[in-house]
């Protein structure tokens, strides 16, 4: 009983398929993010679905754990969603992992912090 003409919402369709490549989130009190999304959220939904998070210069963003997992992300934590030209031209967007490997740059691990040396800081006090 479903028209058609009318696209099917990522939760009725099959397979997920990226719809725009490298759109930029801004979340409430946060810096924005880039991902791919499955579709623009309508006015009936409650959530963005996205994939493939990283920050503008290509790094996994601090609160997620890995950044190709598929994320659901509360449209009341979203200010707005901004849609770079070309972002879902048919064709010129990569699909899949080819997505994940050639769009976002190589995701850096954290680095642990590092312990002070209490004798290398008293040495530079001395100095």
């Amino acid at each position: 009983m479903t028209d058609d003409s009318a696209p099917a919402s990522p939760a009725r369709a099959g397979p997920l398929e990226i719809a725009l490549w490298n759109v930029v989130i801004h979340l409430n009190n946060e810096q924005p993010i880039l991902a791919d999304l499955f579709g623009l959220p309508s006015a009936q939904d409650i959530a963005v679905i996205c994939t493939n998070l990283r920050t503008p210069d290509g790094k996994r963003p601090v609160f997620i754990d890995q950044s190709d997992s598929i994320f659901v992300l509360p449209l009341v934590h979203v200010r707005f969603i901004e849609v770079p030209l070309g972002a879902d031209r048919a064709g010129d967007g990569p699909s899949g992992n080819q997505a994940r490997q050639r769009q976002s740059a190589p995701v850096t691990p954290v680095e642990p912090d590092l312990e002070i040396d209490e004798e290398f800081l008293r040495r530079i006090r001395d100095a």
